[in-house]
């Protein structure tokens, strides 16, 4: 009876030392989300000190929003979230946004009825320089894409299409799935591809890669060139201003039905 004894004093000595080591835990658990909380809070008093004292900067310079944008995304701050509070009042990037969300619309729209809805990163990039003037802030790359985003959100249509690197920019509806995406990354050296070309370089069967040819030309994304030399090309005009070895002739263009 007396050794049992003990073996129970010892188990309730093990559980009660495990029970403290628990509460200890516990205790520097709390202490250490404290901690991380305070550092959070200071680094976030410090980021909008910092963009008050910088805000010229960052609505000017696109290399220098990047950066912000950079360190904003550490703490889990997004200034673009919202329109009101103190990074819109503060920096006036909820406004910056909207208006180049406004003029990638108006790009994108103008151009429509050539691309069918398709226009790669590059092209939308320099037709909004060009549209914004040579005396408006900076827009980089970045911006785009985080204008194209905020668009996204809205449910019109818009989307990414990541291709050789960069992006194609969707602009419209159109039900692409990853059989599309892909042909149009098989697409971006030449800015065309044929049936056979699909084929063998997907691996896929002859009636797959007619199918998904077929759709993007019915989505009006490709056009058809039914001249060529063998089979048919199927081209995709937003990844003609993209070609620097081989440029499309008016003559090649009109050969192409949309």
């Amino acid at each position: 009876m007396h050794r049992r004894g003990v073996g129970a004093g010892a188990i309730a000595k093990k559980k009660f030392a495990e029970a403290k080591y628990k509460e200890r835990g516990t205790v520097l658990a709390e202490d250490q989300i404290a901690q991380m909380s305070k550092q959070l809070e200071t680094f976030r008093s410090h980021l909008e000190e910092f963009a008050s004292k910088h805000k010229q900067e960052i609505r000017k310079s696109s290399q220098f929003r990047v950066q912000f944008q950079e360190m904003c995304a550490t703490i889990g701050v997004d200034p673009l979230a919202s329109g009101k509070g103190f990074w819109s009042e503060m920096l006036g990037v909820g406004d910056f946004y909207y208006e180049l969300g406004v003029q990638i619309i108006e790009v994108c729209l103008a151009l429509k009825h050539r691309n069918g809805g398709l226009i790669t990163l590059d092209e939308l990039h320099q037709r909004v320089l060009k549209g914004r003037g040579k005396f408006a802030q900076d827009v980089s790359q970045d911006d785009l894409v985080r204008a194209i985003k905020k668009l996204k959100a809205m449910g019109n249509g818009f989307g990414m299409i990541p291709v050789g690197g960069s992006y194609l920019v969707q602009s419209v509806p159109a039900e692409l799935n990853m059989d599309h995406t892909v042909v149009l990354q098989l697409a971006e050296r030449k800015g065309y591809v044929t049936v056979s070309e699909v084929k063998e370089g997907l691996k896929w069967e002859r009636e797959r890669a007619g199918h998904v040819l077929d759709h993007l030309l019915k989505e009006g994304l490709a056009w058809l060139d039914m001249q060529a030399d063998g089979e048919p090309q199927y081209w995709l005009p937003a990844l003609f201003s993209d070609l620097t070895s081989q440029d499309v002739s008016p003559e090649e263009a009109n050969q192409m039905s949309p």
